[in-house]
């Protein structure tokens, strides 16, 4: 007697696999399209071009000894100079998501009466961030990648 297809689990195996490869496939395509890549640059050559810019500012700040300890905790940014014995009216302080661009944010640093720069700041930060740093002027850039919240000061790495 033959046993009708419905009935046999050979068959079941045989649709499955195929309809699993199909709900993965368009899984994928709708991830790919929900969080689509946002790092990929248009003009490479004019952004290559650029860095080599940049890495000359950051070398300026090297050669001037600029140098903070930064605390970020709660709401607040706060940094701290030990390179140097000079003030400064206003720094740019640039966050970066390092995987989401819709995370990111700016703040400005006024200096209290300590000498200290800081300000609060409405945005959630936890996870890992790309800090960078520039005075009112843009003549030198300091920049690091940190894990935030972090409640003690801790030196401002310089990363190029």
């Amino acid at each position: 007697m033959i046993t009708p297809w419905y009935k046999e689990p050979w068959a079941y195996l045989v649709f499955i696999l195929p309809l699993a490869a199909v709900i993965a496939g368009i899984t994928t395509f709708i991830i790919a399209n929900t969080n689509a890549d946002t790092v990929v640059v248009d003009d490479y050559y004019k952004k290559g071009k650029s860095i080599n810019q940049d890495i000359r500012k950051f070398k300026l700040a090297q050669k001037l000894g600029i140098r903070f300890d930064m605390q970020v905790s709660g709401n607040e940014i706060v940094l701290k100079p030990t390179g140097i014995e000079k003030t400064f009216p206003l720094l740019n302080v640039r966050f970066y998501h390092v995987t989401l661009a819709e995370r990111d944010f700016n703040v400005k640093l006024t200096p209290d009466g300590h000498g200290w720069l800081r300000q609060n700041f409405t945005e959630k930060i936890d996870g890992k961030w790309r800090i960078i740093v520039t005075p009112f002027d843009n003549q030198w850039k300091l920049q690091t990648t940190i894990a935030l919240p972090q409640a003690d000061f801790s030196p401002f790495e310089l990363q190029y």
